[in-house]
């Protein structure tokens, strides 16, 4: 009996791998006219090769050699086309979204940490359900939401700002060494809980917060090679998310998650206000209307833990690179400062915070430029589909291309963003100036959106997320000045994060010095 067992589970194993080659074959001939790199290893493809170097460095190297369209090898030579060309990028984020899922990988990722919330969700009807019940909230055109947190922007900027005053004093010098990239992330949780949940996380108390560890924990380990294997196969054996020490720390990250929110979801539903203006109100009234919008108590916890992992990662990472830049060159921050104080240190409303900072815009729009917080946008072909091209594929003379069904692709928004066609000789260069003159003389501000993806799948966040960004950088700058010491390098986790060269995980210590 167990002998047959045996045999059915082996022939069931051949059929499942002859189904897998003949797919990865007939997806690679399809795409044979596709320019590429020779793989630069038979079991791993490119994978260990993009793993193990600078973040977005071979994707750029190789759109300069092989044009717009290419494609690369993924582990176990599955063929991966990567995109920068800009008629594909509008066709897949915008016009044909839904035709182009996130992977299977991506989803069993999002399922694993965070449940089925708005970044697992795929389908047209499933996904707008979704967003219609969250955008409220927080997208840019209900601005009022938004408006209606920037007291709390202030106060919890103001609170970080406390922290690191006593730091400096305690110091016994007039200056102290701070590490940026622990501080923005409780800064971001510390945000997130109080305007979306009226809840406070208090990690800004400078004591431990077992939250911000926790979620701090689940990426920012990249240089094992376990998760290097994780990365290189999840995308053809999404199970393997649920194994080994990754696996355990992902479902204790998500137990803790889940624990918050529903004590969050529960007061609540104690409390019943849904009069507040906040996606705790738009979630309880969610669930106690009775039309299509409803969803059950899992999904309601899933989009908890999503707003705060989304607010957590990219949020501290902007804040991290945009401290950054500013440590480098201490010209433009004293005169990114005069721009913050001209008129005191005054609160800036939304609007004065839209309208009155032109250099902070710039700033901030070039940090998102050159330090996307998400370095790839990664999709699934549904289908066997044509994507139109602005220009001919390298060697061809036809303007679109055929995406074999289950062909995995990406869009690497690093070159997208410093395309030279598009930002000139010194794309690379960090010169927030740009974006004033191409204001003065019209010029359109290209993909700059990018970061936060575009089309029905944006951020609907990211109105919230510039202007809590904005506000913490006005406090710090106003207060103190920085300055780093150090050899800093970026780190690919889930977002792109700032390190000490050398160092295996993200850090930031700058020097800071009351003003």
């Amino acid at each position: 009996m167990f002998c047959n067992f045996l045999i059915i589970l082996g022939v069931f194993g051949a059929l499942l791998a002859t189904k897998f080659l003949a797919h990865q074959v007939s997806v690679r001939q399809a795409l044979r006219h596709v320019p590429g790199p020779r793989r630069s290893s038979l079991l791993w493809g490119d994978e260990w090769l993009l793993y193990n170097s600078a973040p977005g460095i071979h994707y750029a190297r190789w759109h300069k050699q092989y044009g717009k369209v290419l494609k690369f090898t993924g582990a176990l030579g599955h063929p991966v086309l990567s995109i920068t060309d800009p008629k594909a990028i509008t066709y897949i984020l915008s016009e044909a979204i839904f035709d182009f899922p996130k992977p299977k990988g991506v989803r069993a990722w999002f399922k694993a940490t965070l449940g089925e919330g708005i970044l697992w969700v795929e389908g047209r009807e499933a996904h707008e359900r979704q967003r219609r019940t969250l955008a409220p909230a927080l997208r840019q055109v209900h601005r009022f939401s938004v408006r209606n947190f920037m007291p709390i922007f202030y106060e919890t900027s103001a609170k970080i700002a406390s922290e690191w005053t006593n730091i400096v004093e305690n110091s016994g010098s007039d200056e102290a060494e701070i590490e940026i990239t622990k501080w923005a992330g409780r800064f971001a949780l510390d945000t997130i809980g109080r305007a979306a949940f009226s809840y406070d996380f208090d990690c800004l108390s400078g004591g431990s917060c077992t939250l911000a560890e926790s979620l701090d924990g689940l990426t920012n380990n990249e240089n094992k090679c376990s998760s290097f294997y994780m990365r290189a196969l999840f995308w053809l054996f999404p199970s393997i998310l649920m194994i080994g020490e990754k696996g355990e720390m992902i479902r204790r990250s998500k137990a803790e998650l889940g624990e918050i929110s529903l004590k969050m979801w529960a007061d609540a539903k104690a409390t019943g206000d849904v009069n507040c203006k906040n996606l705790m109100s738009i979630i309880l009234r969610a669930d106690t209307d009775c039309s299509t919008h409803q969803m059950n108590e899992a999904q309601l916890v899933a989009q908890m833990r999503t707003t705060i992992s989304a607010a957590f990662e990219p949020v501290s990472a902007i804040i991290a690179w945009i401290l950054y830049e500013l440590a480098l060159d201490i010209q433009f921050q004293a005169k990114l400062r005069e721009e913050v104080i001209a008129d005191g240190c005054k609160d800036f409303s939304y609007d004065g915070l839209q309208s009155s900072l032109p250099l902070l815009d710039a700033t901030l729009r070039e940090v998102l430029r050159l330090h996307p917080p998400i370095l790839e946008n990664h999709h699934e072909a549904a289908k066997t589909i044509s994507v139109p091209l602005s220009e001919p594929i390298q060697g061809t003379s036809e303007a679109h291309i055929v995406i074999p069904k289950g062909t995995i692709l990406e869009i690497p928004v690093n070159v997208v963003q410093t395309d030279p066609d598009v930002w000139g000789s010194d794309a690379v260069a960090f010169r927030p100036e740009r974006w004033l003159e191409r204001k003065k003389h019209g010029i359109r501000h290209g993909r700059e959106i990018l970061a936060f993806s575009e089309g029905p799948r944006s951020c609907i966040g990211q109105t919230f997320a510039l202007c809590e960004v904005k506000v913490v950088v006005i406090t710090l700058l106003r207060q103190f000045s920085f300055r780093c010491p150090y050899e800093i390098e970026p780190f690919q986790s889930f977002v792109v994060r700032p390190r000490v060269k050398g160092h295996a995980t993200s850090s930031l210590p700058l020097l800071i010095q009351k003003i």
